[in-house]
């Protein structure tokens, strides 16, 4: 695929945006790949990472190689994510900590019009498709609800938990902070980021590795034998995902740390009329349609090629 440079600025600009919705815990960057139009383009890149790649870098040479990695593709995107991720999360922290109501209300705005724009592709509709978006609505909804676990440092849980939440990394609506924080790997992570603990930092690095070259095949193959049924269950995913980034919740019960502060383990979604405090409904009603209009060019940009 014949790219010029304002096409890879473009990918890269995607990859910011990938990045800064992984930053937030119940936010997915596979919903922003999917409606901005590299998704499936993604996911079987990824899954060209095998045996046969490098021996295409062995036998014949380096621009083989990395034509058949796609590797313009990945650098542009990667870079995106990288920068984004990194430079976001500190801003997330921040708004999720004193801008809680207007933050989710903007992601939720996002997220209501993916589910159009990811639902729209399925291009033909029966009764397994509808099922399967039911389902995948069901299992998103229940993830959300789940408590977190206590925290966990243990080398093999870091490393499944590394496995398991790159997965959710690159399927539309599950976030994978959200499944770290469930798991009770989020701290860890966290902490070992923040004090340069290579060996953390390796094992949970090596985890997410395969298991995401491992599930990059499974959606592979998913998409190229049920592409419409596979679809109907990320809509699902994604739809069941909207109770996580609900602006406005009731904490149920609460975790203090070390230093005293206290933190939410399980919350519910309740009506802003009903929120203690202050609603702020004006302003996150203004977001939810900036959130809602940003997919929209989102979704142009991903489309303008086709």
């Amino acid at each position: 695929m014949q790219r010029r440079f304002i096409d890879y600025l473009t990918i890269s600009l995607k990859g910011i945006a990938m990045g800064a919705a992984d930053a937030v815990p119940g936010v997915s960057g596979g919903t922003i790949a999917f409606i901005s139009g590299i998704y499936e383009e993604l996911i079987s890149s990824i899954s060209n990472v095998n045996i046969s790649l490098f021996k295409t870098l062995f036998s014949k040479d380096f621009k083989a190689f990395w034509q058949q990695a796609n590797g313009n593709f990945l650098t542009a995107l990667l870079l995106g994510i990288i920068i984004s991720f990194v430079s976001f999360m500190r801003l997330a922290k921040y708004l999720l900590e004193h801008h809680p109501i207007l933050i989710w209300s903007f992601f939720f705005g996002l997220i209501v019009a993916s589910i159009y724009f990811v639902g729209k592709q399925i291009t033909k509709w029966n009764i397994t498709v509808i099922i399967s978006l039911i389902i995948g609505a069901c299992i998103a909804f229940y993830i959300t609800t789940l408590p977190a676990l206590a925290t966990n440092d243990n080398d093999w849980f870091l490393f499944l938990a590394g496995a398991i939440a790159i997965c959710a990394m690159i399927l539309p609506g599950i976030s994978g902070s959200f499944i770290l924080i469930i798991l009770g790997a989020y701290k860890t992570l966290s902490d070992a980021l923040h004090d340069f603990d290579v060996k953390k930092i390796i094992i949970f690095a090596t985890g997410a590795l395969i298991g995401l070259l491992s599930f990059s095949r499974i959606l592979k193959w998913l998409f190229k034998h049920y592409h419409n049924i596979t679809l109907a269950l990320l809509t699902g995913f994604i739809f069941g995902s909207l109770n996580k980034v609900w602006p406005w919740k009731k904490t149920l019960t609460w975790h203090t740390n070390s230093k005293g502060i206290k933190k939410p383990i399980l919350e519910e979604s309740i009506s802003p009329f009903s929120f203690e405090g202050d609603n702020q409904i004006t302003f996150a009603i203004a977001l939810m349609v900036f959130g809602f209009l940003t997919i929209f060019i989102l979704e142009k940009l991903g489309t303008k090629k086709q």
